[in-house]
């Protein structure tokens, strides 16, 4: 299985259709949120036709180890990292919640290295509730049980419930304890509207923990973006409706074209 060491880490990472390197359309870099795992993302999107795609667990995250990152600068400083050692062209960052403020600050410290950026369910800036973090350090199973009741819009099937709940508890306690106060310390809303790569926003009408508004609000700051709300999903948007959410990142993407 591809892993790079970074810093004396191992990072997990999934690759597929590189036999289309040489393909006009740039990478593409799936990066998930907090206590997520590159799994999450919709095996039709990490298989986009033409498109050479890398999906990423962050460090302390399904198959890459322990320890996590304490802020989300340095998530971000570890991503460039994991693709100036991979050698790639000028590539388009894919973040969901946590992982679209990574993708936000890469845009803002490296804007050279990104060819087009995709916010799923995410914000300038990501305040938490400090309940949530106590509730992380001190009750682990009912906040994580209370997590998962707020990031679908539907009710899930006892299955999917059980699956989601399991996945989420993978993640060590304190690895999900620094991802949620690294949220809660990200605050770009003064920076964002310098952001000039093409911008594709996306975010689920019935999103409880990235309101819609904070969509909104990257739209309105980043221009020449574009937002897409999808009907009948929650903060899991590409879990809950995987085809409108990979037709939407297939068309932005063959917009683009790589830049060297």
């Amino acid at each position: 299985m591809p892993i790079v060491t970074l810093d004396q880490q191992p990072i997990f990472f999934e690759r597929h259709n590189q036999h289309t390197a040489e393909a006009a359309l740039p990478p593409v870099l799936f990066i998930h949120g907090a206590g997520g795992t590159c799994l999450q993302w919709p095996p039709q999107a990490r298989r986009l036709p033409q498109v050479d795609v890398y999906a990423v667990d962050l460090p302390g995250h399904a198959r890459s180890p322990a320890p996590g990152r304490a802020t989300i600068a340095a998530y971000s400083d570890l991503l460039l990292k994991l693709t100036d050692q991979l050698a790639l062209p000028p590539f388009v960052a894919v973040g969901h919640s946590m992982g679209g403020a990574i993708a936000l600050e890469m845009a803002l410290c490296a804007p050279a290295r990104l060819a087009g950026l995709v916010l799923v369910g995410t914000g300038a800036s990501l305040r938490v509730n400090p309940a949530l973090l106590v509730g992380i350090r001190d009750e682990f199973d009912a906040t994580t049980a209370q997590l998962v009741e707020w990031m679908y819009a539907a009710k899930l099937t006892a299955k999917a419930h059980e699956r989601a709940l399991t996945q989420l508890r993978a993640t060590p306690p304190a690895v999900l304890y620094d991802d949620f106060a690294a949220c809660a310390a990200f605050d770009r809303r003064d920076k964002v509207a310098t952001i000039k790569a093409p911008t594709l926003i996306i975010c689920g009408a019935a999103d409880k923990m990235t309101p819609v508004k904070w969509s909104e609000s990257l739209h309105q700051a980043i221009d020449h973006s574009h937002l897409h709300i999808v009907e009948g999903a929650g903060h899991m948007v590409m879990v809950e409706k995987p085809k409108v959410v990979t037709d939407l990142l297939a068309n932005f993407v063959t917009t683009l074209t790589i830049t060297e």
